[in-house]
């Protein structure tokens, strides 16, 4: 099982690291595997996320995620993502920027630091929405029961969330200002910030409601699915599940690349902290980002999700605090190896909870998948 999940991304790894030695000698290895560990240390709570959604495709969607989603993933995000961002900020031409990239690395980083404030805001926003929807929802398994219960009890008030965040977006961008008022020579980019964040906001928006609007669509067509199974059955036809619920999943494909955009915002802005080459950059982070979908898939596989309950709650969290560290790298920096770490205790704590969890329900004679709601 695990060969045959992270099978490719053993053979990436061999190949990315092959051709790290070849174009920057062993420096360029090294940089490589440090890239690639920080890419899924700071990624992990994506894969835990990711399969919570994918377990509701099948099979067809799930290798789609892991061969489609990974070529969007590596040569999007992790290569032409910083190059758009370049080629936007600096008001330049994409051809310029990549010529940037290779030709004039200091450049080219400065560039992407410039613009950092924009894709802060955005994906810090967009992160915040997805951990406010999730702490506000009323669920039967909970937690840390003292927070979630009145958390949820405040839930039921309409629009809270989008309330909240951009109470939170308001404050950033005051701060923002109040900087650069204070400090002669800093830009201010308040208005940038606001901009950024707004559309942050609307993309979460729009992406939750189509999502939410095609698992509808998934339930319905399982319906007539089985309808037709019968009919099939009366007639002696064969019935198709991949087209049936072909274009639900497809949707909730989409849903799943933007997640993962909005995660990698803060890989690809960590890794000009280690290395202004794009080349180096791409094939660490790609190396990182196949680990990531591997880990879904063997998430999804495994029934992780469903054996420690707690987990999902974990990495949600991790994501209401990588939204805030997001957010407060507008203004002041903050090193990955925080980033990073927050994540990994997050889920750690999470999963440890679901062992002790699990643990005392098997003294009681009660198997973890068959508790009654709220145990």
């Amino acid at each position: 099982m695990v060969l045959k999940t992270f099978g490719w991304s053993f053979a990436v790894t061999a190949l990315g690291l092959v051709a790290a030695v070849f174009y920057g000698g062993w420096t360029g290895f090294g940089v490589v595997a440090i890239l690639s560990v920080l890419e899924i240390s700071l990624s992990f709570d994506n894969a835990v996320v990711n399969a919570g959604i994918l377990k509701k495709m099948n099979a067809f969607w799930q290798k789609i995620f892991l061969t489609i989603g990974v070529l969007i993933a590596v040569f999007g995000m992790r290569l032409v993502f910083p190059v758009v961002i370049v080629a936007i900020s600096a008001k330049i031409g994409p051809i310029e920027a990549v010529d940037l990239a290779f030709n004039d690395a200091e450049r080219y980083e400065q560039l992407v630091t410039d613009a950092h404030p924009s894709i802060a805001a955005f994906g810090g926003m967009f992160l915040l929405m997805i951990f406010l929807d999730f702490i506000f929802e009323d669920r039967d398994i909970k937690w840390l029961a003292w927070l979630e219960r009145p958390l949820a009890k405040l839930g039921k008030i309409d629009m809270l969330s989008v309330c909240i965040a951009l109470i939170v977006l308001m404050v950033s961008a005051m701060t923002v200002a109040t900087q650069a008022h204070q400090h002669a020579g800093h830009a201010d980019k308040s208005a940038t910030v606001l901009l950024s964040g707004v559309a942050g906001l609307i993309t979460y928006l729009i992406v939750g409601g189509l999502s939410g609007y095609f698992e509808n669509k998934i339930e319905e067509e399982e319906e007539h699915e089985h309808e037709l199974e019968e009919e099939a059955k009366r007639s002696g036809k064969k019935v198709s599940a991949v087209q049936l619920a072909g274009k639900a999943a497809f949707f909730m494909f989409l849903y799943l690349e933007v997640l993962d955009a909005s995660f990698s915002f803060d890989g690809v802005i960590g890794a000009f902290a280690i290395t202004n080459d794009i080349v180096l950059m791409a094939l660490g982070l790609g190396i990182g980002a196949m680990y990531v979908r591997s880990l879904t898939v063997y998430l999804v596989r495994q029934g992780t999700l469903d054996d420690y309950v707690y987990l999902e709650h974990g990495a949600h969290y991790a994501i209401g605090a990588l939204a805030v560290i997001l957010l407060v790298t507008i203004q002041y920096q903050i090193s990955e190896f925080i980033t990073g770490l927050v994540g990994v205790v997050l889920i750690a704590a999470s999963f440890w909870s679901s062992l002790r969890r699990n643990k005392a329900l098997a003294e009681q004679g009660i198997d973890p998948q068959e508790a009654p709601p709220g145990v």
